[in-house]
């Protein structure tokens, strides 16, 4: 009894402690909140003078001193020849978009993609680094369609998926002139699925009604604290298929030598079996080819960063240990992915 006595007082303890650290974080949060988000502002960087820095740094630790002075003299010699060249050197813009479920990146990459149009060359190429692994409809719609605008301006689209392009992300990245995967990338998964508890068992057992009214006879199919019924639930099978055609339409049209009915299953492959299937065109990653453009193009990366205020940051520090640990938890449980 003495040992319960104490583990009960230790645990009160411990509870009191969260409890007032949760309230601490509450008030720093909603103090935070008063806060005005900050402007974004764009961010251009030269790739190209960075590989330059990083080849003269590998060369001066692996070069003699005999070899480095030989080596001054013939780049002093070459340039002026290669700032002619430079000037007439077309350019690659490489924008990252590493999307989450809800694709709210979307508005960062309308802005990459609206001030890089706004100053590209027909003879100049976009080169989009592409990670996701798919979420809502709307959001990777109007991401798709934002890629879509480069290749209306007449610029070549290359699209890179070093990790993963699966369902909406591989509905961004089949809009792509040109689509390289790594060889163990995952691609396709061009499927739809949606889910959601329903707790009207749980509420009847404990004697809890729940009201919904609507107008239109289909204007609510399934509900999670409503009782559902096998039209709402024919209804809403009829809706996922729909999106699931115009999905397919999408890709077909951005990629027509596809046997579409093949891929389209929900499946999703490595890059490597992606390519015999048609849904890549070539296996390389986004290092390799930016690699292959240098020196011949001047390669710039752009980006859209704004300033975040105290609430964004403790919301993404929390989303970002929270995002951690449920990874942890999904690698552990599925062993055989590794």
């Amino acid at each position: 009894m003495e040992f319960l006595y104490e583990y009960g007082l230790f645990l009160a303890k411990a509870v009191t402690l969260v409890v007032a650290i949760v309230m601490v974080i509450v008030a720093i949060v909603g103090a935070a909140n008063k806060q005005k988000p900050g402007k974004g502002h764009l961010e251009i960087v030269s790739l190209s003078e960075q590989l330059k820095d990083i080849t003269h740094y590998a060369r001066s630790v692996l070069l003699d001193k005999a070899s480095m002075k030989k080596l001054a003299k013939q780049q002093k010699k070459e340039a002026k020849e290669q700032e002619k060249q430079e000037q007439q050197q077309s350019r690659l813009y490489v924008i990252d978009f590493k999307g989450s479920m809800d694709a709210h990146e979307v508005e960062r990459l309308r802005e990459e993609i609206t001030a890089v149009l706004c100053v590209a060359e027909k003879s100049d190429e976009i080169l989009v680094r592409l990670e996701s692994g798919g979420g809502v409809v709307h959001g990777y719609g109007l991401a798709a369609s934002q890629l879509q605008r480069i290749k209306e301006k007449g610029i070549r689209l290359t699209v890179s998926v070093d990790k993963v392009a699966a369902s909406g992300g591989y509905m961004m990245a089949c809009v792509a002139d040109h689509l390289l995967a790594s060889r163990f990338a995952y691609i396709g998964s061009i499927g739809v699925l949606a889910q959601m508890p329903n707790f009207h068992k749980l509420l009847k057992k404990n004697d809890v009604e729940f009201e919904q009214h609507t107008a239109g006879a289909y204007k609510r199919t399934l509900t999670v604290f409503g009782e559902n019924t096998d039209e709402g639930r024919e209804k809403f099978r009829e809706e996922l298929e729909e999106i699931h055609v115009l999905f397919k339409d999408w890709v077909h049209e951005q990629r027509g030598e596809l046997d579409i009915e093949k891929v389209a299953t929900g499946e999703f492959w490595p890059g490597i079996k992606a390519k015999e299937l048609g849904l890549v065109d070539e296996i390389m990653t986004s290092d390799d080819y930016i690699l292959a453009a240098h020196p011949q193009k001047q390669i710039y990366s752009v980006k859209y960063a704004h300033k975040k205020n105290m609430a964004e940051k403790l919301g993404m520090s929390f989303a970002s240990v929270a995002q951690r640990s449920l990874m942890r938890l999904w690698s552990e449980s599925r062993s055989w992915f590794h």
